[in-house]
Order: C-alpha cells, then structure tokens, then sequence
C-alpha cells in the first residue's frame, strides 16, 4: 500500500480499519479514535501531512524529539549504509558507530564522561538508577544508599521504577502500589509556588525542602537526586538560575549523586547542547533520549561521570563490572544515524538557533498576556509553556474541557500544540516544543493560531 502527500480517502479509510481492528495506542483513548484520527503519511522540516491531503504545523516535534526537522535524507542514507556493513552485534563487544558515538557525547559533555547506550529515555533513567545503587554498594560498604529524591510533578518515563520516581499522581495511580525507593519534595514550580511564595524573597524554600527531606530520611540512605533542568510535562518550569546549583551543592555535601534527566532539555532544545550547561554544574549520571537522534531511530543513552564509572572498573574476579544489559543497546545502525544527527545540529548551529528563536516565539506568546486566560508564559529556547487560568488573583488553572478546546482549534487551524499532564492543579498549559529549524514566519503562526484559539473560547 503506497501512500503520498496526495488525498486518497479509500487508501485513508483502509488503513484506519486495520489500525482500530488490530493497534493498541498509548495514551490515547481508542474510542475518540473510532470518530477522530490522523494518519500521518510523509513530513518534511516542521510540517507532517495527513493522508487526506491536509499539512500540520508540528509546534511539538513529534514527542518533544524531531530537533533536526523532518525529511532528512541524509540520515536514511547513513542508516542504509550501516545496515549494510553491520546491521547489528551486541554491545557486549565494541563496534564503529558506538564508539563515535561515545567520545561525541563526551566531548559535547566537556569531557570526563563514559556512556551507557539503552534504547529509550524511561530506559536511560531505569540504568541510571541501577547505577546509582551498584555504585553506593561499591562506595558505601556496609550501607544501605537506595533511596532516590525526586520531585513532585516530575516526569521520568512509563517503566515502573521511572513512575515511581516521577511526581505526576495521574499517571502511577493506575499502577500502585509502588517500592516506596523514591521519596518526592516540593518542585520549582515558580508560578505556583507550593510555599506561597515568590521569588526572590523566597530564597530558595524548594531547595531547602529538598536538603529537610535528604536529612530527615537519612543522607546514609539516599544513592542520588534526580532532576529534570527545566521540567517538562508539568508545564514548562522553569526554575531560577541558582536552582541547580543549590541542588548540586547538596549532593556534595552528603555524598549523594546528582542524576540529571535530559531527556527532553536535551540536545539543543533550550538553547544550549545541554540544559544543564546554563548552570554551570556537573552531573555525576545524564539521561539523554529523543534529540539524539531526533527520533529518526530508537536510541538513548545513560551518561556517566568517569568517578562513577571507575567505580565499577576492576578485575574480572571483583564482580564489580554494571550488572545492566539491553539487546539493542550500541545498536550500530542508531549510533551511526545518532552521530550523524549531532553533526547536523553543529554544522546548522540548531542550539544557538533554538535560543534566537526561541526568545522570539516567547516575545510573540507573552504577548498573549493580553488576554485575561494567560496567566503566565515562560520558557527557554524552543521549550515553551502558556498557562490558562480562569482568574489572575487566585491562578485558579483553565478547566480540561477549556484546555481540550484550544488545542482541538489549534489543530482545526492546521497547528500541533501539546498540553502539560500535571493533573487537575498542573495540567492546564499548552505546550510549544518544536522542530529546531522552525522558522520565525512559522512561529508567527503559532502565536496567531493560539491568539484566534483563546479569542474563539465561549465567554462566561
């Protein structure tokens, strides 16, 4: 069955059958399906196009991953040349692209760095976690460090121990009971301080929860701290500059690792390679997925401080080495496509260009502001957040059926916008994570399609 940027509404019609006889989705509810889909057929650089003809502006890239922009040629012709002169072998061994792979990452990290390779971003932090404990096994003899300190609200992935240590209590209820190896503290999430508080009178009460909370269970039992630079899902949080840094000092403070989630921040999207690189800080295990490889192919990786890696460095005979496998982890053919992904993004200046562009997208939300459903619009680079509210002095959030008529217009308009997942307190921003190269005339539509969505809303 071949499909182009042509309508064909017979070859459209055959293909959902198939879908709603034989896919499972995730997320999504099948039964909206049955009355509302969308087969995407083809892209190219920020726009997809559905089998009935009509072009999407993709203001989420995919899931928050295609940095690079669609249709990149180049990176099916590494893949075809891969698969051709080695297609696969387990990275128990070494191979070519892997190895690239490996020391581009290092030197994008500044050096000092080894690299896991795992297949996905829920993945990447299900190692670091399993690293964290083997090496506190290793450094702490006759200790017990297993605990991680994470935050509420928080999005870390879908495997159990990654809802476990995510915050978002719509997301694990289904899946209770848990360990209880992950402990949550109050996230810095400015525009709803869960203190009452504003910044900079504040004084950081978030990182003192955080410190409160590490002293109160025990630092002998805490293995690490896990954060996402700039979280995601809840909205766009993001947090002042000397956050991270506190958090750092932290785990220096008590011997506890600091795990840093960038997984969506990662490659380009906030305006450096990495976000954790605006503050100046040195993470001791890094979760990278998604920009990777702009998801052109299924790779992530769990990057780790060469202290840490020493750690599990020895004889044979030691049994020190990370107790940790995946089949297709260093899969060549994703490396090499991964590599040539990041070469692109260097050679296109896509980081910088994410921070330009990014800081003109959020002049043109703020905006918005105008209008008295906007109550805050925040962001860095090309991850953006415009949170609806229903009144400016109590912040009281937008309702979901408010939320569901905004980005239903914006997709009735030809435009792709996400919504934050925080729940019924955190779940009312829409989202802007885009393509790299989107261009400021395409971001001008943005700003307009939001604009004539909030514009069409019923008013009270």
């Amino acid at each position: 069955m071949s499909l182009t940027n042509a309508p064909d509404p017979e070859i459209r019609a055959a293909v959902v059958r198939q879908d709603l006889k034989n896919v499972l989705h995730p997320i999504v509810q099948h039964k909206l399906l049955e009355t509302k889909q969308m087969v995407v057929t083809s892209a190219h650089g920020s726009t997809i196009y559905d089998a009935d003809g009509t072009a999407y502006l993709d203001a989420m890239a995919g899931l928050w991953c295609v940095n690079i922009g669609y249709g990149r040629g180049e990176l099916a012709d590494v893949a075809a040349d891969q698969m051709q002169q080695l297609a696969y072998f387990p990275h128990t061994q070494m191979n070519v692209p892997a190895a690239a792979l490996a020391e581009k990452i290092n030197t994008l990290m500044g050096g000092g760095y080894h690299t896991y390779f795992v297949n996905s971003g829920s993945e990447a932090n299900e190692a670091g976690f399993k690293i964290a404990r083997q090496y506190q096994k290793h450094e702490s003899p006759g200790a017990y460090r297993y605990k991680t300190v994470s935050r509420y609200y928080a999005y870390h992935g879908t495997t159990l121990a990654t809802l476990d240590a995510g915050g978002m209590g719509d997301r694990k209820g289904k899946f209770e009971p848990y360990s209880g190896d992950f402990l949550h503290v109050a996230a810095p999430t400015c525009y709803r301080c869960p203190f009452g508080l504003s910044y900079p009178s504040c004084n950081l009460a978030c990182v003192k929860n955080m410190e409160s909370a590490v002293v109160g269970e025990g630092p002998d039992t805490i293995a690490e701290i896990i954060v996402e630079p700039i979280m995601s899902g809840v909205g766009v949080a993001v947090p002042p500059d000397e956050y991270l840094p506190e958090v750092e000092k932290i785990c220096r403070k008590y011997g506890i690792l600091l795990h840093v989630d960038e997984v969506i921040n990662g490659f380009g999207r906030t305006g450096k390679m990495f976000a954790h690189q605006h503050y100046g800080v040195s993470p001791d295990i890094i979760a990278i997925a998604k920009g990777i490889s702009s998801a052109y192919l299924p790779i992530a990786a769990t990057v780790v401080k060469n202290s840490v890696f020493e750690s599990f460095y020895g004889e044979p005979s030691e049994n020190r080495q990370v107790f940790q496998v995946n089949t297709y982890g260093g899969h060549p053919v994703s490396c090499a496509v991964a590599l040539r992904n990041i070469e692109i993004m260097e050679a296109e200046k896509l980081a910088d260009r994410a921070a330009e562009t990014g800081a003109y997208l959020l002049d043109g939300l703020k905006t918005l502001l105008r209008h008295d459903i906007v109550g805050d619009v925040r962001g860095k680079g090309l991850l953006i957040g415009v949170e609806l509210i229903t009144d400016r002095a109590s912040k009281a959030p937008a309702t979901p059926a408010t939320i569901t008529a905004v980005v239903d217009h914006c997709r009735e308009q030809g435009v792709i916008v996400g919504r934050s997942g925080g729940g019924s307190r955190h779940g009312n921003t829409i989202i802007f994570s885009p393509p790299l190269v989107i261009t400021r005339a395409e971001c001008d539509r943005l700003v307009e399609t939001l604009d004539r969505a909030l514009i069409a809303l019923p008013t009270a």
